[in-house]
């Protein structure tokens, strides 16, 4: 049984604390969507590999939906094609999303059918998937003829559509997985908190421990849901980020001794694919600070908001490749850098948005009224400088929310100029880089790949130096840079000195 009080006493089982104080018994760990694609090859890993008996448990695994099924359900991340919810949204043809629904269960069972080789599991997986997609497809259906009056409103409920289908991707590869583990004898248990027929609202506290109040973690598996339905609803806030949140959230709420994400990849010095494999260095330890750094430039190793939850809470966070289970990873913890080393240097496609207005100077306001606009069209700011007529917001945001942030910021300002252009920023990041003259290296670096930066920023903190290029020079900026402070000679005496 779990409640918000842990054994606090309790060594480390498996030896993966890596010297960190002793906290619960149990760790609580995530495994993405494309991990979750490989969930065969998992069983040979992180889920069971050479555990035997007690060693299976005292742990908790937070699954994302089976790769692709999301885009599906929603919308493609990266091309934005539509998907259930988009074709729902729309409305236009009341086939498009049920047929779009249709090809969401088609999709599942051939999941089914990959994973599974005993013909009962099949069974039992293809029912689960039916009865889900079916009772949504009712569901869905029930509201279209609901909102056919002019009582009632679709657009009020858009939300919690897209959290009930998003809810189907996670319940399915959570049950799939408690099947699979069965199977091989171990005493999974599907944890849902998708809140399916549930007439509840609990907060997502609440849901976590209703949920955990009755498991024994000494002689249970639990596979979790990474979306819990939550009256604070999770999407609202956070979109696909919300399994992240989960897992963060019940790393905190149960006291696990460390929670920790497992990820196709190595958490490295920089994008291998771009690099070089042979050229990047796993970064091993750092702390929350930098993950917040990396989250800033689109590299999440973990969603700000979750990173929050687990800093507060104490728990350590480890991300850590999920088909080499004898490599712990890295650490990411509170605790700051015993020298000065750069940890990893990338690169993130921006839109640089310059307003300038000659009789700016003196004149307060300006500053308020861009971030009013920047805020109410939902546009991230990832930097930004002025002087005294000129304010540059450098912005992660879509060609169509750029457009409307010009024409209300020209309805304002009619005698400012507002310009677009596309750009990059490139930032060098480490837990601490007092000392190691960043700027001025990496401008001396950039220089000899023939690059002359539109900008140059740094805070003062010494946790990260940004370079704003244009965008095709992203890619050449990020090897350079990479060149000197990771793979250079200097970079790698600096190196063994933070070690």
């Amino acid at each position: 049984m779990i409640t918000r009080q842990q054994d606090s006493s309790a060594a480390a089982p498996d030896g993966r604390g890596g010297g960190e104080p002793a906290r619960g018994r149990h760790t609580v760990e995530k495994i993405g969507g494309t991990s979750m694609s490989r969930a065969r090859e998992l069983i040979d890993t992180i889920l069971i590999g050479r555990r035997e008996g007690e060693a299976l448990y005292r742990r908790a695994f937070v699954v994302s939906a089976f790769g692709g099924i999301t885009d599906k359900l929603l919308e493609n991340k990266k091309s934005g094609e539509p998907g259930v919810y988009g074709l729902f949204a729309q409305a236009d043809n009341e086939h498009g999303w049920m047929d779009a629904l249709s090809e969401v269960g088609r999709a599942m069972r051939e999941i089914n059918a990959a994973m599974f080789d005993d013909a009962g599991d099949r069974n039992a997986a293809d029912d689960f998937v039916r009865e889900r997609i079916e009772g949504a497809r009712g569901c869905l259906i029930d509201l279209q003829r609901l909102c056919s009056y002019g009582h009632f409103q679709l657009v009020e409920h858009m939300q919690t559509i897209r959290e009930l289908l998003s809810a189907l991707g996670e319940a399915h590869s959570a049950h799939n997985l408690t099947l699979l583990l069965r199977r091989h004898r171990v005493d999974a248990r599907f944890v849902d908190l998708t809140g399916w027929r549930d007439e509840t609202q609990p907060s997502l506290d609440e849901r976590i421990l209703n949920a955990f109040s009755d498991i024994d973690l000494e002689r249970e598996l639990p596979i979790v849901t990474g979306y819990a339905q939550c009256r604070e609803g999770l999407m609202r806030e956070f979109d696909r980020g919300y399994s992240e949140v989960t897992f963060a959230t019940i790393a905190a709420l149960t006291g696990a001794r460390e929670a920790i994400i497992h990820k196709e990849f190595h958490l490295s010095s920089a994008d291998p694919r771009l690099v070089g494999e042979d050229k990047v260095r796993k970064i091993g330890r750092t702390n929350y600070d930098v993950a917040d750094q990396l989250s800033n430039m689109g590299m999440e190793a973990i969603h700000p908001k979750a990173a929050k939850k687990l800093r507060q809470a104490g728990v350590p966070l480890r991300v850590a490749n999920a088909f080499e289970p004898e490599d712990p990873g890295t650490l990411i913890d509170a605790e700051p850098a015993r020298s000065a080393g750069v940890e990893m240097v990338t690169g993130l496609p921006i839109t640089s948005l310059e307003l300038f207005e000659q009789d700016m100077v003196g004149v307060k306001g300006y500053d308020a009224a861009i971030l009013d606009v920047l805020t109410r069209h939902r546009v991230r700011i990832v930097a930004k400088a002025s002087n005294a007529n000129t304010i540059v917001h450098h912005v992660d945001a879509t060609l169509k929310a750029i457009r409307r942030v010009e024409r209300d910021l020209g309805e304002r300002y009619p005698a400012a100029r507002v310009t677009a252009r596309r750009t990059a920023i490139v930032a060098v990041i480490g837990r601490e880089l007092g000392g190691l003259d960043v700027m001025l290296r990496g401008l001396a670096a950039l220089k000899e790949e023939g690059i002359v930066p539109i900008s140059a920023l740094e805070t003062g903190r010494g946790v990260d130096v940004q370079f704003v290029v244009r965008g095709e020079e992203k890619d050449t900026a990020v090897r350079a840079l990479h060149r000197t402070f990771v793979e250079s000679d200097t970079a790698r005496e600096e190196l063994a000195d933070a070690a």
